[in-house]
């Protein structure tokens, strides 16, 4: 028989979402969505004197805190997950009167923080708009024959934001020119090459790139010793 665990010691009034069903050890209710454990035994919320909190799921930091810290009763609910072995906090339980403040204060200030996602939004956009055109003029010092726009457009896709592409590694944001040679090899693969046809015949990977590599490289040293017309 797997051992119990142990709930998390987190300093603050803990109330549990079972993985089991359970009835509570006083009124007999159940089974139970949220309980307390006392001495080891499960307490409904009405026994454990928390009946008149309400459940706000975790999600909304802003929302979480302003209720907390209104709120002169709270718990955290947390639920065991059984795949990660620990327990996992899934929300708060607050005064309802706490909870409509901060519901208030969310809205009166939510002008304000939509000013400041736009401005972030416009600082990553400016951001990303700087490093792309970094990256097509390393791409055509590298390059001299790749046209501008194709090296525009090569720098475009690489570094997408979150794309996880090798423009957004570590090495394509330092410009180094293995990044660099990397995004273009992978450029010309699928748009100088029947690279894309074969791999929708059923050709492996690893062969259809060992087809068309001469390909590859023949544009590759093109570009690299000639500037474009």
């Amino acid at each position: 028989m797997a051992p119990t665990p142990t709930p998390p010691r987190c300093g603050v009034l803990l109330v549990f979402q079972p993985v089991k069903r359970r009835h509570c050890a006083e009124c007999r209710r159940g089974p139970l969505p949220l309980l307390v454990l006392e001495e080891g035994k499960p307490w409904c919320l009405e026994c454990a004197d928390l009946g008149h909190l309400v459940f706000l799921p975790r999600g909304d930091t802003a929302l979480t805190r302003r209720a907390r810290e209104a709120s002169g009763l709270s718990a955290v609910v947390v639920r065991f997950n059984r795949r990660h072995g620990r327990y996992e906090r899934q929300g708060v339980l607050v005064e309802e009167a706490a909870l409509a403040l901060a519901e208030e204060r969310c809205l009166a200030d939510a002008e304000a923080r939509r000013r400041r996602r736009a401005r972030d939004a416009r600082r990553r956009a400016e951001e990303d708009a700087r490093f792309t055109e970094a990256f097509a003029a390393e791409i055509q010092r590298l390059f001299p024959g790749c046209p501008a726009e194709r090296a525009r457009a090569i720098a475009g896709h690489a570094s997408v934001r979150g794309s996880g592409r090798v423009g957004r590694s570590a090495a394509g944001r330092a410009l180094s020119p293995e990044a660099v040679t990397a995004a273009v090899r992978a450029s010309v693969r699928h748009l100088e090459t029947p690279y894309d046809q074969l791999l929708m015949d059923g050709v492996a990977r690893p062969e259809a790139r060992r087809r068309i590599a001469g390909r590859v490289e023949a544009v590759l040293r093109e570009w690299s010793l000639r500037e474009a017309a």
